[in-house]
């Protein structure tokens, strides 16, 4: 590695897969160079960036070891969930009381 040049890590993660890729950027860069670079194709589905889980802007400058996560955007609001899975538990534990199975 250069001694002008800072390494970090890239990743994005769909359901059932993830991928990760290693860097070497020049000192000094910007979360957006580490995207241009990373080769990751269908970034359409990204909704905002993180290091370290700490969400940052595309001009974020990157320090050497970062790691860059790209996040999608949510697919169900987290409250609508929850109420879904609570209304299925509710369901299943009357059937049980009433011995319908």
């Amino acid at each position: 590695m250069k001694a002008d040049a800072i390494k970090v890590e890239i990743i994005v993660a769909w359901p059932h897969r993830s991928e990760r890729r290693v860097l070497e950027l020049p000192a000094g860069a910007h979360v957006e160079d580490a995207i241009a670079a990373s080769g990751f194709e269908s970034l359409e589905e990204i909704a905002g960036v993180a290091v370290f889980g700490q969400r940052v802007t595309a001009r974020h400058v990157l320090v050497d070891g970062d790691r860059v996560e790209l996040l999608r955007g949510l697919k169900i609001d987290p409250k609508a969930a929850r109420r879904a899975r609570a209304e299925i538990q509710r369901d299943a534990a009357r059937k049980e009381r009433r011995g319908v199975r």
